[in-house]
């Protein structure tokens, strides 16, 4: 049997768009997904054939170019794509707008064809597109999940390729900007990396450069692990990675550094800072205190050495940088006093209560 032509008495020529899409999404997807999402409701509305290809060359895109635009939607819950064993694209299911999941396919629906291929009658066999209602951008927030991604080898014929898009060179530009520097191959195979592996639309990879920047980190060594970290939480937009890193204020970044810490802080982390800022009621210049006196004696165990530091400060009153003075000055009569005296070559180090090196021993044999 053929395909069937499919009427509608009350078609108008317009296309519907849901508040939820220009409240929700509008303001994180780039011009591509924005363009691309679009067409495909406005395809859908009116029943019409489409393909990649051709979405690429409506659009002055490379097919590449649609796919990525695509997996972008998928990753925010607003589509579901098909795959053959050759992992190519073979159906798109546009997403309902009350449960997030495909439509079913309808009788009269099972006649159209996939996305992957031009649409024609002579193409039976292809799967089906399923279309749901046009408001169907109910918001899903993105899920914590691990990834295992491993970095293609990209060729130069795609590192060329995708240099050619006219977006994709202005981000280089703005990226050159922000490094201060040009741009090598394998600067720009990371960010290939990251935009086709990872995802991430142009806006989000503008910020992530510009956030590793602005930390004093320009290694794509480091801007490709804070991606990675990034996807790893779900993050897919702008705005979700600024409230991440939004998260924690200028000080808790200065402790991490203070520690020898470059990572976004991980919940154990901050649980420590947490206890040293509010349950001990420590300012900053006490804990940078025992961060440099941690960092002097130890390369492991930072966190668990500087909060022991910390904890018997707590236990003896200490408020201010000022009593820290103090409590060494006693603790150091208090050796003084005793009837033998270390062959420590380390023995007139300025020290607290606690004996570090047996305190390193007791940590690191936990």
């Amino acid at each position: 049997m053929g395909f069937l032509t499919i009427y509608q008495d009350n078609y108008t020529d317009s296309t519907v768009i849901s508040n939820r899409f220009i409240d929700e999404y509008m303001q994180a997807a780039n011009d591509a997904q924005l363009k691309i999402y679009l067409y495909l409701i406005r395809m859908m509305s009116a029943r019409l054939d489409t393909s990649i290809g051709d979405i690429a060359d409506k659009f002055n895109y490379t097919e590449k170019d649609v796919i990525r635009a695509l997996k972008y939607w998928e990753r925010n819950r607003l589509l579901v794509l098909d795959y053959d064993s050759q992992k190519n694209i073979i159906g798109i299911h546009l997403m309902d707008s009350n449960t997030s999941s495909p439509v079913p396919v309808s009788p009269s629906m099972a006649a159209y064809p996939s996305v992957t291929a031009p649409f024609s009658a002579a193409a039976p066999s292809a799967r089906a597109i399923t279309y749901p209602t046009v408001n169907a951008a109910v918001p899903v927030p993105p899920q914590s999940h691990p990834r295992s991604v491993e970095k293609p080898n990209y060729t130069a014929d795609e590192l060329r390729d995708f240099k050619a898009n006219e977006d994709i060179a202005r981000l280089l530009f703005v990226a050159e900007q922000y490094l201060k520097k040009p741009l090598s191959a394998n600067d720009m195979r990371t960010i290939l990396f990251i935009m086709d592996k990872l995802g991430f639309s142009e806006d989000l990879t503008d910020y992530l450069i510009q956030y590793c920047v602005d930390r004093g980190k320009r290694d794509f060594r480091y801007i490709e692990k804070v991606a990675i970290s990034w996807a790893e939480q779900g993050i897919t937009t702008q705005k979700q990675a600024a409230s991440l890193a939004g998260k924690y204020d200028k000080d808790v970044y200065e402790i991490m550094r203070a520690l020898g810490k470059n990572n976004l802080p991980t919940e154990t982390e901050v649980a420590y800072i947490d206890r040293w800022r509010k349950l001990y009621g420590f300012e900053s210049d006490v804990i940078l205190t025992a961060c440099e006196r941690t960092v002097l004696a130890t390369d492991s165990h930072r966190f668990e050495y500087a909060d022991s530091i910390l904890t018997s400060w707590h236990k003896a009153g200490v408020h201010h940088k000022s009593d820290i003075k103090s409590l060494d000055e006693n603790h150091r009569r208090s050796r003084a006093s005793r009837p033998t005296a270390s062959t420590n070559k380390f023995n007139q180090f300025t020290q607290n209560e606690y004996d570090f090196e047996a305190l390193e021993k007791e940590i690191l044999s936990n």
